[in-house]
């Protein structure tokens, strides 16, 4: 490792509890970035975003108030895996910029941590000098999904099935959080991975 703060990617599935340990890596002073934010913003009115998503999808995509109509952008990516292709080729490449120019202006602090959903499945995890999956079983995150989003039980099946399984993720990172157990449980993980990314441990699980 050079001077620079080591780059922590945090990613996990649909409701696997990526935002919980984000906050929690927060609360113990690391500095932290959501990509869904990014995302957000990368299709905000008047945005070349947002004026490709239209070309693409059509205006029955955008609220009344010009405004991205999210839900009804869901209901055609995640029955259409060329049209969630589509979309991720408009968002995605505005993220990871945005994403890098963070990390190259941190200074003064020992790391900092990126929340990124779709993360191996965009294929960036080698950008990044250590990956955290945030993780529960398939089951808890068709439950959680329901319930905050208020899928029916097949739509939360095509939004899990539309990600790489929870358990190749698990496999693949350096550092697994699991999310199953109580908030408490959730929060002691956190640290201990904190932790072991701070003393310099390469690999662990």
């Amino acid at each position: 490792m050079t001077g620079r703060p080591l780059r922590i990617a945090l990613t996990g599935g649909i409701a696997t509890g990526k935002s919980y340990c984000l906050d929690a890596f927060a609360r113990l002073g690391a500095p932290v970035i959501d990509a869904d934010t990014l995302a957000r913003g990368a299709v905000d009115p008047g945005t070349p975003g947002l004026a490709l998503v239209v070309r693409r999808f059509g205006s029955g995509v955008l609220a009344a108030d010009g405004r991205l109509n999210r839900e009804a952008l869901g209901r055609l990516v995640f029955k259409d895996a060329d049209a969630r292709r589509d979309l991720e080729a408009i968002v995605h490449p505005e993220v990871y910029a945005g994403i890098r120019r963070w990390f190259d202006q941190l200074s003064g602090v020992p790391a900092g941590v990126a929340e990124i959903p779709l993360l191996y499945e965009t294929d960036h995890a080698g950008d990044f000098d250590r990956v955290v999956v945030a993780a529960c079983s398939r089951d808890e995150q068709k439950r959680r999904a329901m319930a905050r989003d208020g899928l029916s039980e097949a739509e939360a099946e095509r939004r899990l099935d539309a990600q790489l399984p929870i358990d190749v993720k698990r496999q693949r990172a350096d550092a697994v959080v699991d999310t199953g157990g109580t908030l408490a449980e959730t929060e002691r993980q956190v640290r201990a991975v904190w932790e072991k990314l701070l003393g310099g441990v390469l690999r662990f699980s």
